[in-house]
């Protein structure tokens, strides 16, 4: 069984090595570099460029915790981007160490889909080569999307791969978008120094998560003095001696030194040859799948970003495993219901499941539990007690449908409750699950416990 897959992306890389564990012959198809977006220019660079703020704003704070420094620490970009660079590149070549572990061959160059069984590749280093396959995997992936009024220059108005290579601290940023994108870097660079403008077309900073996660996040952002302007667009801009300008639709006018926009993502869909096999794309430019990973072309499967829904690498990844299996003929699908997402804020966001609004929606009917980190004995000893741990389950099985947590952790925490969740267990069950102390988990159990009045840190209402 031959395999092509084109991108080498979490979802690409990941169905090519579980391919080869699998039995099959796999060449991979990259025209930039392994490990696609989210290695080079998305998470593992922005969480190593947070991993020096949070050392930088620990700083700021050692009397609080007892002690003493002479002088003053001094945030250098050039570094740390220096920095973040040798990261992603341990990072690419463990990936290329592991295909030629697994006998995968990788040819560099951009490839387009001849027919479902043929793929012509233009080789980054000149001319052109054919590849014959049985299947194909397209992990294609998506980048910053943009708009005429809004446009990218590199230098003044920023993507998010633009912000990952400065190397000086601009003195204010205006970030369009209040998403998981514009969020985690108004946190970075608030952090380095810059002052920070967030312009917001929806009623709140991340409106995608449950309403109770973002009015705390709002709260913390002003606590930094991070302005968020919401409900209103960004008309048009103009770049001038003194910055950008930026006109919003209410009338007012902003000037920053630099701006980034960040308003979500455009697929990577066209020029791979979908019109040569007969794929049509989805309304937004995705390729339509079924959980099977499945495009309407026998032979031929879609992953990732580019199949559109939720823009997660994991998610990536557990479709490139799904797909890899189902090459080689064996049955597996998809289940979207347990997928958890981190927003890498200060403080962190995550979730799992559905929000309030959503099991409303849905009909069901639900009760909430809550525990604040400020009840921790562990947050108090870190410094961190900003946050909150929310759980949601369907009032008459107990079942958990979903959990929100919003403070220092909640990327690692949230997996308690989505083993919970995959595994079907209830809320009492969490609460009835000794956890060790002093730690941040007794929020989960304490917030299970909350659900049916029982919290043991909770005073009495």
């Amino acid at each position: 069984m031959k395999l092509a897959v084109i991108g080498s992306g979490p979802g690409g890389y990941v169905a090519a090595i579980r391919a080869a564990q699998l039995g099959a012959q796999v060449t991979v198809i990259e025209d930039d570099e392994v490990g696609g977006t989210c290695l080079n220019r998305g998470c593992i660079p922005t969480k190593t460029m947070i991993a020096s703020c949070d050392v930088l704003a620990k700083t700021k704070e050692l009397e609080k915790f007892g002690l003493e420094l002479s002088g003053s620490v001094v945030p250098n970009l050039a570094k740390i981007i220096e920095r973040k660079d040798k990261v992603v590149g341990i990072q690419v070549k463990g990936i290329r160490a592991l295909f030629k572990s697994w006998g995968i061959g990788l040819i560099e160059g951009r490839g387009v889909l001849m027919s479902p069984k043929e793929i012509e590749v233009t080789l980054k280093d000149g001319g052109r080569e054919r590849i014959d396959t049985d299947s194909v995997i397209l992990a294609t992936g998506s980048r910053p999307a943009q708009i005429p009024a809004l446009p990218f220059d590199g230098g003044h108005i920023l993507s998010s791969s633009d912000m990952l290579q400065l190397t000086e601290i601009p003195k204010s940023l205006l970030i369009v978008g209040a998403g998981v994108i514009g969020c985690e870097f108004a946190c970075i660079y608030r952090e380095l120094g810059s002052e920070i403008t967030i312009v917001e077309m929806m009623d709140r900073a991340v409106a995608t998560e449950d309403s109770e996660i973002s009015a705390l996040l709002e709260k913390e952002l002003k606590k930094k003095k991070i302005k968020l302007i919401t409900r209103v667009r960004v008309e048009k801009t103009e770049v001038r001696e003194d910055g950008v300008h930026a006109f919003l639709g209410d009338g007012r006018e902003l000037v920053a030194e630099k701006m980034l926009v960040s308003i979500g993502r455009t697929f990577n869909s066209d020029r791979i040859g979908l019109e040569n096999v007969g794929i049509v794309k989805g309304k937004r430019g995705d390729i339509p799948v079924n959980r099977r990973m499945e495009t309407s072309v026998p032979g031929i499967y879609a992953i990732g970003d580019v199949t559109g829904g939720m823009l997660l690498a994991h998610k990536a990844s557990r479709e490139g495993i799904v797909a890899a299996g189902n090459v080689i003929g064996m049955e597996g699908a998809m289940d979207y219901d347990v997928v958890p997402s981190a927003i890498f804020t200060s403080p962190e966001i995550a979730s799992v499941g559905l929000r309030e609004q959503e099991a409303e929606e849905k009909g069901l009917r639900i009760r909430t539990g809550h525990f604040e980190f400020r009840a921790l004995g562990k947050a108090h000893a870190m410094g961190e007690i900003a946050g909150l741990v929310k759980i949601i389950a369907e009032e008459q099985t107990d079942r958990l449908v979903g959990g929100h947590i919003i403070g220092p952790h909640a990327s690692d925490l949230i997996h308690e409750i989505a083993v919970a969740m995959r595994t079907g267990r209830t809320v009492r069950e969490v609460a009835g699950t000794i956890h060790a102390h002093p730690t941040l988990s007794e929020g989960i159990m304490e917030a299970a416990e909350e659900l049916h009045g029982e919290a043991i840190h909770v005073p009495k209402k």
